[in-house]
Order: C-alpha cells, then sequence, then structure tokens
C-alpha cells in the first residue's frame, strides 16, 4: 500500500477498518477492505458473479490491487479485521471485461477464475478449505478454453459447483458449463454449447438457481459487437443440473438452443437501449424475476420481467428522468448502472446508482402486489460507474444485504482513467426486509 494515494479520511477509515453511515432509516455499515486499482469498472462491473461470498462463518472477497496484483480477501462474519492476501497472480486491468468470480464449494475450497476476455481460461482453488494460498493455475476439462469470457461460478443445492463462460468472441459466441463434483475434486462439461449463435450472434446470460436445485436462465440475443443490437429476453429452465432444458410450459428444448427455437419472455426490438447481463432471482414460490432496462418513451427505465400464472408479466418503473442512448462497443460509460435484484417474502428490491441522483448507491424497493417504487440512498457519496455486486449466500441464509463498493471511473469504449486507488468496501444493511 502506498500512503501517498491516500487522503487523511482514508487512512483514518483504513486504521478503524469501519465506518457508520445514515440512509434514510436503513441501518448502514461499512468495512473497509483494502485500496484497489480504480482506474476503470474491471472490480465492479455486475456480472462478476460472484464478488463476495461466505460460509456459515466467514466471508470472502477479490479484487485487483493497484498494481493488477489478484488480491484475496476474508474475514469472520461480524468482524472488520480482514486478512488480506497478494497472490502471484496479475490480470489485464486495463480491460474491464478481466473480472474476478469466486465461490467456495461445499467443502470449503475457494474457487477463483480471472482475467480472461478471449482468451484462455485462467482458473485456481484454494490449496486448504477456508484458505486464500492458491495452488497453480489450473484447467478444469481441457476443452474449449482457449478464447474464455465471463467466468461465473453457481453454487447448487446437492453440493455441486457450475462454471458458466462464453466460448468464442462477441457476436460469434456460444455458452459452455462444467460441473464441479467435490466427491472426485474433477470437473466435467455438461454443456459444450448451451446457447448457439450459429457464428451469426452471442447470449448474453443471467442465472438462478432456486431452494430445489432448478437452474434458471435468461438471456438477450445480441447480433454484432454493438450493444444497440441487443433484443429479446428469453428463457431455459433445467431441472436435472443442466444436462437438459425446457421453456416455462414444459416444453423439452432440443439441444443447443438458438434464436428460432428460444422462449421470448418478454419481445424487446433492436436499438432499445436494452442492457445486457444484469440479474434474475427465484422467490420461495420458484417465480423467476429478471431484472433489466430498456428504453420506455423517452427515457431508458428499469423493468422487472417474471413468471406468475403461468404468464410472463413487466413490473414498471418510471423513477429516471433523463434519456440516453445505449449503443457502440466495449465496456460503456453509462449514467446508470444494470441492477441487481433482491426478493424477500414481501418486496422486490433494485440495487443501482444513477448519475441524475449523483452516481450514489440507491435501493429502490416495492411490495410484489404494488407498482410504487420507495428509493433509499445506500452510500452518502458518489461511486462513480460502480455496479452492484452482493453476497448472495448471506442474504438467503440471513436475509442480511453485504455489498461490494469501490468508487470507480470508467472512460466510454474500454478507456483508462488516471484516477487515484479507492478503497474497497464491503457495505452491510440489515434491516433491508423490515
Amino acid at each position: 500500500m502506498n500512503s501517498s494515494f491516500l487522503t487523511l479520511h482514508k487512512l483514518i477509515v483504513l486504521l478503524l477498518g469501519f465506518t457508520f453511515i445514515g440512509c434514510n432509516s436503513l441501518k448502514v455499515e461499512e468495512s473497509v477492505v483494502g485500496l484497489g486499482w480504480s482506474n476503470n469498472s474491471v472490480n465492479t462491473v455486475v456480472f462478476r458473479n460472484s464478488a463476495v461470498v461466505s460460509t456459515n462463518e466467514y466471508q470472502f472477497t477479490a479484487y485487483y490491487n493497484p498494481e493488477g496484483y489478484l488480491i484475496l480477501a476474508k474475514r469472520r462474519l461480524n468482524s472488520n479485521t480482514w486478512k488480506i492476501k497478494k497472490t502471484a497472480y496479475k490480470g489485464n486491468v486495463k480491460d474491464a471485461h478481466n473480472t474476478i468470480s469466486i465461490a467456495m464449494d461445499a467443502d470449503g475450497f475457494l474457487h477463483v477464475s480471472w482475467d480472461q476476455h478471449n482468451t484462455k481460461l485462467r482458473y485456481a482453488r484454494s490449496k486448504f478449505p477456508l484458505e486464500l494460498e492458491l495452488t497453480e493455475e489450473l484447467s478444469m476439462t481441457g476443452l474449449q478454453e482457449d478464447k474464455v469470457t465471463y467466468p461465473e461460478f453457481h453454487n447448487l443445492p446437492n453440493g455441486k459447483l457450475l462454471f458458466c463462460y462464453r466460448s468464442g468472441e462477441s457476436g460469434r459466441g456460444n455458452m459452455v458449463i462444467n460441473s464441479y463434483d467435490v466427491e472426485t475434486n474433477k470437473w466435467t462439461q455438461l454443456q459444450n454449447n448451451l446457447l448457439d449463435g450459429e457464428e451469426k450472434r452471442s447470449a448474453y446470460w443471467q442465472t438462478a438457481i432456486d431452494s430445489l436445485g432448478n437452474i434458471h436462465l435468461s438471456w438477450v440475443w445480441r447480433e454484432t459487437w454493438d450493444v444497440s443490437s441487443n433484443h429479446d429476453m428469453c428463457y431455459a429452465i433445467s431441472r436435472d443440473g443442466g444436462i437438459t432444458w425446457e421453456q416455462s410450459n414444459g416444453k423439452k428444448y432440443e439441444l443447443p438452443i438458438t434464436q428460432e427455437t428460444a422462449e421470448i419472455a418478454w419481445e424487446i426490438p433492436q436499438k432499445s437501449s436494452l442492457i445486457n447481463q444484469t440479474s434474475m432471482v427465484v422467490d420461495k414460490e420458484g417465480v423467476p424475476y429478471i431484472a433489466t432496462y430498456w428504453n420506455n418513451d423517452k427515457s431508458p427505465q428499469y423493468k422487472v420481467v417474471y413468471l406468475k400464472d403461468k404468464q410472463w408479466k413487466l413490473l414498471n418503473t418510471d423513477f429516471r428522468k433523463s434519456s440516453f442512448y445505449l449503443g457502440g462497443g466495449g465496456t460503456k460509460r453509462i449514467p446508470i448502472s444494470r441492477p441487481k435484484i433482491i426478493i424477500d417474502s414481501e418486496r422486490i428490491h433494485l440495487l443501482f446508482r444513477d448519475e441524475e441522483r449523483g452516481n450514489k448507491i440507491l435501493l429502490a424497493s416495492t411490495l410484489k402486489n404494488s407498482i410504487q417504487w420507495n428509493l433509499k440512498e445506500i452510500s452518502k457519496e458518489s461511486v462513480g460507474q460502480w455496479e452492484p455486486n452482493y453476497d448472495v449466500d448471506l442474504w438467503e441464509k440471513e436475509k442480511v444485504l453485504h455489498i461490494f463498493s469501490q468508487k470507480v471511473t470508467q472512460l466510454d469504449g474500454e478507456g483508462v482513467s488516471e484516477t487515484e486507488p479507492q478503497l474497497i468496501k464491503i457495505i452491510q444493511i440489515k434491516n433491508i426486509a423490515d
């Protein structure tokens, strides 16, 4: 750590390890982890899945430090003392696609994948349970590991671990799914081309696992490298761990799924400022909710597509006022973040930030049977071009929200700013469901 980069305030906060902030009746606490690279949004892109995970006793997170090294950190839950491990691995942090994804398997081993954008698989796991020292870089299956993008892990209730990624380039990529068995410590390939772009397009997806272990998958198609060619929200579900897939009505898919055979949950035309890779959750009744945004008359608005009584429905928001058009390639500098959706027994919550509200972290909430949204500020200050990531494990177990936070600057089209390193924080909210 180089103290010349720190303001006095940051130094004090680092030494104390935590601070409290008051935000519209929410009980909010910040726990400071360390300094991270902030010249673009690579530490905070929404598709990290996940940036922070936990067991019953410990919480883990990962990020790139100012020199681009992969950093792992852990703490006991309810403690603000973090154990920091600087690994031997670096990433190309100048490309905001090259994010870090982590997961904890059923035996307590940490799995880490990082630094990939149409490049070879980079993957390692911890040498010991609940520890931070990583193995050497490992292969998984040896299949389709040369052009990997968007790595993400998902835990199944049966103890297995899924790893999903795009194989191939934007506009011509396909979805691969691997499965890890803790009994054998081996990966196998379940799907080598689940969502087939047919060398014409790519699917950009989000995934959710329900309490029964069903895998819910939703995605938009993109016709070219240009984000403006995103269109249509599609859906599939697997009830056997990712082997076979079906539509919401139970009709079996013939694999791979193509644009012609995909179930369209909601029709959305190209040039609608439709964003890709957002989030999806499933409530205790097994209802999938997909959060995204696209243009609504004059301005892009957050929207929730959900399945109820065997019909796809749309829940709109209308609290945004300013307009923008989403188009072009690379990592975009967008006035709003992609949303994360969170569900409790009575409410739907959207976690996001918006330039028209000072780029602060915001939480919008509504009752499931209502169309009225209540907005609350989570952060007192701007987080730049941050996008949300939260500890899903902890939320599902205790309904406590822990948000990965860092102020970052993202220039348009994969630009890199000159910004001093910013603090990595975990923002803790205990009463979101009250």
